[in-house]
């Protein structure tokens, strides 16, 4: 695939060079920022081609920043990883059947900022692509994502290692009137179907977020901003720090 722009070119080069197979840099560009990402592929040991701006274009669109790099697709991470981490500190988002990869990349990039991991079901869901790398600015190579066949079984998993279950639904109790800090599985559906019924049964409680009557509901990667940042906020006031 190919992720292109300074932050998530860098971040692959950093984390995952083996992974590069060739950073493609636009002929002529002479900035300090093109000129640091050429350094570090050449330390990283990647090799380096400088290409014409109209190349670039069709292999990456329009919005490349000048750089961008032929990457192998990013692997699933273990779920014990994503569910591992300081007791009290660990936060991990569920999305149940979210299928649009600008979603995923902005949920990405929201878990990256909260000290998430993210978790997805297999089927109908967006995979690891290069919509979604560029959406999540970088942070697809910094949050741990794992894949689930089955979303029940992985709820019952998280509950054993110690974590609350919370699924985001319509009916659910007033989010503010709710305690999700410590250990949680924070779930959420897509947005035209919203939570799966075996998702919601297998959930410890729902709980939503309030809104007018008539709002309708909350984009996906919205909804999972709001949700990860009031518990980073109740973690902060019982004195655990996301991890």
């Amino acid at each position: 695939m190919i992720v292109s722009g300074f932050h998530p070119v860098r971040e692959v080069l950093e984390r995952r060079p083996r992974s590069v197979e060739a950073l493609l840099v636009q002929r002529g560009r002479k900035d300090a920022r093109a000129g640091e990402i050429e350094d570090l592929a050449r330390q990283k040991g990647v090799p380096v081609r400088i290409v014409a701006r109209e190349e670039l274009d069709h292999v990456a669109g329009r919005a490349h920043n000048g750089v961008a790099a032929r990457v192998a697709e990013r692997e699933y991470d273990d779920i014990e990883a994503c569910l591992a981490g300081e007791k009290g500190s660990r936060c991990v988002l569920f999305l149940d059947e979210v299928t649009d990869p600008g979603n995923l990349g902005s949920v990405l990039r929201t878990a990256g900022a909260a000290g998430a991991s993210v978790v997805l079901t297999e089927r109908h869901s967006a995979g690891l692509n290069e919509t979604v790398s560029k959406a999540s600015a970088g942070a697809l190579e910094r949050v741990k994502v794992g894949r689930v066949v089955n979303a029940a079984r992985f709820i019952a998993r998280a509950k054993e290692a110690g974590f609350w279950v919370y699924g985001a639904a319509m009916e659910g109790e007033d989010l503010y009137g709710a305690d999700i800090s410590g250990d949680v599985v924070l779930c959420l559906g897509s947005e035209g179907d919203g939570l799966r019924r075996l998702t919601k049964k297998s959930c410890d409680r729902l709980i939503s977020i309030p809104m007018k009557s008539d709002a309708g509901s909350l984009n996906v990667a919205v909804a999972a901003g709001v949700l990860v940042y009031d518990w980073v906020r109740r973690q902060r006031h019982t004195g655990h720090t996301p991890a």
